[in-house]
Protein backbone atom coordinates (compact mmCIF):
# COMPACT_ATOMS: atom_id res chain seq x y z
CA UNK A 1 0.00 0.00 0.00
CA UNK A 2 0.98 3.58 -0.63
CA UNK A 3 -0.27 6.50 1.42
CA UNK A 4 -0.39 10.01 -0.04
CA UNK A 5 -0.79 13.16 2.02
CA UNK A 6 -1.29 16.56 0.42
CA UNK A 7 -0.63 19.92 2.04
CA UNK A 8 -0.26 23.56 1.10
CA UNK A 9 -3.81 24.47 0.19
CA UNK A 10 -5.45 27.66 1.35
CA UNK A 11 -7.08 30.93 0.39
CA UNK A 12 -5.36 33.20 -2.11
CA UNK A 13 -6.37 36.19 -4.18
CA UNK A 14 -6.65 35.97 -7.94
CA UNK A 15 -3.25 36.37 -9.54
CA UNK A 16 -1.51 34.88 -6.54
CA UNK A 17 0.47 31.68 -6.11
CA UNK A 18 0.38 28.54 -4.01
CA UNK A 19 2.56 25.46 -3.85
CA UNK A 20 1.02 22.12 -3.00
CA UNK A 21 3.03 19.20 -1.72
CA UNK A 22 2.25 15.51 -1.68
CA UNK A 23 4.30 13.12 0.41
CA UNK A 24 4.19 9.40 -0.31
CA UNK A 25 4.84 6.70 2.26
CA UNK A 26 4.60 2.94 2.43
CA UNK A 27 5.59 0.91 -0.63
CA UNK A 28 6.95 3.93 -2.47
CA UNK A 29 9.17 1.72 -4.60
CA UNK A 30 6.07 0.64 -6.49
CA UNK A 31 5.12 4.18 -7.47
CA UNK A 32 5.67 5.20 -11.06
CA UNK A 33 4.14 8.39 -12.49
CA UNK A 34 2.28 10.76 -10.18
CA UNK A 35 -0.46 13.19 -10.97
CA UNK A 36 -2.59 15.99 -9.64
CA UNK A 37 -6.33 16.20 -10.10
CA UNK A 38 -8.95 18.63 -8.83
CA UNK A 39 -12.65 18.63 -8.14
CA UNK A 40 -15.05 21.53 -7.71
CA UNK A 41 -18.52 21.20 -6.15
CA UNK A 42 -20.94 19.68 -8.60
CA UNK A 43 -18.24 18.82 -11.10
CA UNK A 44 -16.35 15.67 -11.95
CA UNK A 45 -12.78 15.23 -10.87
CA UNK A 46 -10.48 16.54 -13.59
CA UNK A 47 -6.87 16.05 -14.53
CA UNK A 48 -4.41 18.85 -13.78
CA UNK A 49 -1.02 17.38 -14.60
CA UNK A 50 1.36 14.48 -14.21
CA UNK A 51 5.08 13.83 -13.83
CA UNK A 52 7.07 10.76 -14.77
CA UNK A 53 8.94 8.62 -12.27
CA UNK A 54 12.25 10.09 -13.41
CA UNK A 55 10.79 13.61 -13.19
CA UNK A 56 12.03 14.29 -16.72
CA UNK A 57 8.59 14.37 -18.36
CA UNK A 58 5.47 16.33 -17.49
CA UNK A 59 2.01 16.59 -18.97
CA UNK A 60 -0.59 19.28 -18.26
CA UNK A 61 -4.22 20.01 -18.86
CA UNK A 62 -4.78 22.85 -21.30
CA UNK A 63 -6.49 24.89 -18.59
CA UNK A 64 -3.34 25.09 -16.45
CA UNK A 65 -0.48 24.80 -18.94
CA UNK A 66 1.87 27.75 -18.59
CA UNK A 67 0.59 28.60 -15.10
CA UNK A 68 1.13 25.39 -13.13
CA UNK A 69 4.34 23.40 -12.79
CA UNK A 70 4.74 19.88 -11.43
CA UNK A 71 8.03 18.73 -9.98
CA UNK A 72 9.17 15.72 -8.05
CA UNK A 73 11.86 14.91 -5.49
CA UNK A 74 12.21 11.14 -5.33
CA UNK A 75 14.69 11.34 -2.45
CA UNK A 76 11.92 12.91 -0.38
CA UNK A 77 9.09 10.88 -1.94
CA UNK A 78 7.40 14.19 -2.64
CA UNK A 79 5.66 15.71 -5.65
CA UNK A 80 4.89 19.40 -5.89
CA UNK A 81 2.37 21.51 -7.75
CA UNK A 82 3.42 25.13 -8.14
CA UNK A 83 0.39 27.20 -9.08
CA UNK A 84 0.89 30.72 -10.39
CA UNK A 85 -1.48 33.31 -11.81
CA UNK A 86 -4.35 31.66 -10.00
CA UNK A 87 -7.90 32.30 -11.15
CA UNK A 88 -11.21 31.92 -9.29
CA UNK A 89 -12.01 28.97 -11.56
CA UNK A 90 -8.99 27.15 -10.10
CA UNK A 91 -10.92 26.85 -6.83
CA UNK A 92 -11.25 23.15 -6.02
CA UNK A 93 -10.09 20.33 -3.83
CA UNK A 94 -6.75 19.19 -5.21
CA UNK A 95 -5.81 15.53 -5.07
CA UNK A 96 -2.48 13.81 -5.50
CA UNK A 97 -2.50 10.40 -7.17
CA UNK A 98 0.03 7.69 -7.95
CA UNK A 99 0.34 5.11 -10.68
CA UNK A 100 2.05 1.79 -10.11
CA UNK A 101 2.33 0.58 -13.68
CA UNK A 102 4.71 1.79 -16.33
CA UNK A 103 3.34 3.60 -19.34
CA UNK A 104 3.00 7.04 -20.90
CA UNK A 105 1.84 9.93 -18.75
CA UNK A 106 -1.90 9.90 -18.69
CA UNK A 107 -4.92 11.90 -17.61
CA UNK A 108 -7.01 8.76 -17.16
CA UNK A 109 -8.27 8.68 -13.59
CA UNK A 110 -8.74 4.95 -13.61
CA UNK A 111 -5.04 4.35 -14.16
CA UNK A 112 -4.09 5.98 -10.86
CA UNK A 113 -4.15 3.44 -8.07
CA UNK A 114 -3.52 5.50 -4.97
CA UNK A 115 -5.08 8.80 -3.93
CA UNK A 116 -4.58 11.36 -1.21
CA UNK A 117 -7.34 12.90 0.85
CA UNK A 118 -7.20 16.24 -0.94
CA UNK A 119 -6.41 19.80 0.01
CA UNK A 120 -8.71 22.78 -0.54
CA UNK A 121 -7.59 25.66 -2.74
CA UNK A 122 -9.78 28.74 -2.82
CA UNK A 123 -9.05 31.66 -5.13
CA UNK A 124 -10.93 34.86 -4.41
CA UNK A 125 -11.71 37.43 -7.09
Amino acid sequence: QVQLVESGGGLVQAGGSLRLSCVASGRTGSVDAMGWFRQSPGKEREFVGAVSKSATSTFYADSVRGRFTISRDNAKNTVYLQMNSLKPEDTAVYYCAAQTGRGPLTSAIGLYRYWGQGTQVTVSS
